[in-house]
Order: C-alpha cells, then sequence, then structure tokens
C-alpha cells in the first residue's frame, strides 16, 4: 500500500541523556554490548512512544542507533580508515543565532580498500521497530553518491583506483540493504540526498568535482544510482529528502531549488520529495512546478534548528501559498531536516522538539487531510 501519511518527520529525534551516558560509557569501555543495547532498546521504545503520543502516523526509531544519519555504512562496512565522530561534522557551518563554524574535514577520512560487510545496516532498526508500533515504520537510507566524499584521490586508488568503482560498490551494498528491509517487511524507505543541494554552493562543487565528476554527471549518475536503490527496494514506498545541511543548529549552503530541480525532482523515480522550507535560505516555492504530477510534497516548513515554536498562521499560509502552484491536494508537512542528524543534536529541548512535531500534526489535520 502506498503512504498516504499528510505530516511525517525526516527521521531523527533528539538522543536521551541516558543514552548519551551510555555512548560515552561504551566509549570508556565501562559498559557491555548487552548493557548498551539495552540502553538503544529504551531510547527507541521512547522515541516511538513519543511519536505516537503526538498523532504522527509515520513513525522512525528516532536514528537512535547512529553516530550519524550516514553513519551505518562505516559502522557495517569494512574498508574505511580516519573514520571518527568528525567524520560526519566537517564543513563550514553557518548560523545568524549560533555564528559560523568550520570543522576541518579529518585528513586520514577515506576507503582505502574494497568494502567488505560484516552486517546489514538498517535490518536491526527495522526489526526492532516493527515490534514496537502498529504505525507505518519508516528507515531512512542515505543516497549513495553522499559518501562520493569518502573517496580520495591520494588515499582510496589501492582500494578503487575510481570513483566509479567505489560508487558502484557502495550502491550494491545500498541495493542490498533495500531488498532486506522490504524482506522483513518494511513499506516505507527515505533516501537522504543533502549533497544535492550543496551543488548550489560553488566551492562544495569544486570540492565535488576534483573527485572527478562535473556537475552534470553528479545530477544525471547520482540520480541513477538512487533509482537503482529504489528499483531494488519495491514495491516499498520511497521518499527522498533534500536539505542544506544540518548539524548542530547549523547549515552549509544557500539557495534556490532551480538550479538542481530539473534533473533531481524529475528525474528521480522516489514517491515523496521531502524538501526544506523553513526559512528564506530555500529560496521561493516555484520549483515546485517541476515536481511530477505523481509524487507527494513534503514541504519542511517547521525549523529543527532553533527552539523558537512557529506560529501556527504562518506556516499554514506558507502551506496555502505553495498548494496556489501546485494543488493543496499534493502537499504533506514536515520538519525541515532531523532534529539530530547526529548524535550530539540540535540546540532545542525535548519540549520544543515536541511542540514542534504536534504543531505539524494540528496543521495537516486542519488543512490537509481529508
Amino acid at each position: 500500500m502506498p503512504v498516504t501519511a499528510r505530516v511525517e518527520h525526516v527521521g531523527s529525534l533528539l538522543r536521551p541523556p541516558f543514552l548519551h551516558r551510555a555512548r560515552a560509557a561504551r566509549a570508556r569501555g565501562e559498559t557491555t554490548p548487552a548493557e548498551f543495547k539495552a540502553a538503544e532498546d529504551r531510547a527507541v521504545r521512547e522515541a516511538v512512544a513519543l511519536q505516537e503520543e503526538i498523532g504522527l502516523p509515520v513513525v522512525t526509531d528516532g536514528e537512535q542507533r547512529r553516530d550519524s544519519f550516514q553513519a551505518e555504512l562505516t559502522a557495517a562496512c569494512d574498508g574505511f580508515a580516519g573514520v571518527g565522530p568528525d567524520a560526519w561534522l566537517w564543513g563550514d557551518w553557518h548560523s545568524a543565532e549560533l555564528g559560523d563554524a568550520t570543522t576541518p574535514r579529518p585528513p586520514g577520512l577515506a576507503v582505502v580498500a574494497p568494502l567488505r560487510k560484516r552486517r546489514n545496516l538498517a535490518a536491526e532498526e527495522f526489526t526492532f521497530l516493527r515490534g514496537c508500533t502498529g504505525r507505518q515504520a519508516k528507515v531512512t537510507l542515505p543516497s549513495p553518491t553522499l559518501f562520493a566524499n569518502l573517496w580520495s584521490p591520494e588515499l582510496s586508488p589501492a582500494g578503487y583506483p575510481s570513483l566509479d568503482a567505489f560508487m558502484a560498490d557502495v550502491t550494491e551494498v545500498l541495493r542490498d540493504e533495500a531488498r532486506e528491509l522490504v524482506r522483513l517487511g518494511c513499506s516505507y524507505i527515505q533516501l537522504d540526498a543533502p549533497h544535492y543541494p550543496l551543488l548550489l554552493d560553488p566551492a562544495w562543487r569544486a570540492f565535488y568535482e576534483q573527485r572527478g565528476w562535473p556537475v552534470e554527471r553528479w545530477l544525471s549518475y547520482g540520480i541513477e544510482l538512487d533509482n537503482a536503490v529504489i528499483e531494488a527496494g519495491r514495491p516499498a514506498t520511497f521518499g527522498f529528502h533534500l536539505c542544506r545541511g544540518n548539524q548542530l543548529g547549523r547549515w552549509l549552503v544557500a539557495g534556490d531549488y532551480d538550479p538542481i530541480a530539473g534533473p533531481v525532482f524529475g528525474r528521480v523515480r522516489a514517491d515523496r520529495l521531502l524538501l526544506e522550507y523553513d526559512d528564506e535560505r530555500s529560496g521561493s516555492f516555484t520549483p515546485l512546478r517541476q515536481v511530477p504530477d505523481d509524487k507527494v510534497i513534503v514541504l519542511g516548513l517547521v525549523t529543527t534548528k532553533a527552539p523558537a515554536l512557529e506560529r501556527a498562521a504562518d506556516v499554514a499560509a506558507r502551506l496555502r501559498q505553495a498548494g496556489s502552484l501546485v494543488g493543496t491536494e499534493r502537499l504533506a508537512v514536515s520538519p525541515q531536516c532531523g532534529f539530530a542528524t547526529s548524535a550530539g543534536g540540535n540546540p532545542i529541548t525535548p519540549q520544543a522538539q515536541r511542540d514542534k512535531l504536534a504543531l505539524l500534526v494540528r496543521i495537516a489535520g486542519d488543512l490537509l487531510d481529508p
């Protein structure tokens, strides 16, 4: 059955303090694997209970078991070097409220040997989640070319002589994961693809082009690989999330979707596009006209980066504005990104997280539900 929800969230939720303590104890070698898993299980149960209490029809495990939304590939496969906490935090980050912050890329971060898969990426997450809820369960996976930044011209050729060879293996790992999730009963999978909006920024375009592909190839071949994962995961519904960076309350790039809307919106075979539209950095709604009629547009109208609760009237007005361009019947709502794309989370409180999700549920009920 296709996913018809008019409200959802992107995937990650704040980690509770007891889970942070358990992670620290694990790093110090002061807890057993069984004790740590019990802490993760408790965190997932509490995340599911929160979502159900608020009335969300789509439930995730809050990515409570992950260091980052993208970390499971390196956790599940051998072949990488330099993978530590900073592997997912580097970049030139910006925030009007928090100021700018630059985290350097770890110098040894790279794929250095052929990938060898030791375990599944998300099968454990889904298996536990499906036992915690009777609602629509969603599992998030990273887009294959998100990991292109792990191929280094200096460090990687011994394992992969070209970026294309590395991407082929990454894609097959993700295709296998999608097939396994469907075998286990998963019917909603989301691919997270923040690297496409990064191409709006000249510095990020240059970084990716130094890996060997011009922008046009990033968009065409990248979407081809996304579609290969989607094909492997049918008949599940697929979401596709595009944002401009979300880490510790900061963002990476700004800009209208228009330069990438045609090749991304039009060619990716996902069923639902989850798009960032929480402030002026996201540009206008005009690119939504390039979304094919058979796709649901999930507008990220509420920010996860700051604690202040949006005014319902303002969110509703933005929703109506988008609806005037593409039809309200094609729209759903969500936050603009996850609340904790890495384990540290954004600088908001659990109460603010709850309030923002509850606001979206109310707005969907008032304006979108039939």
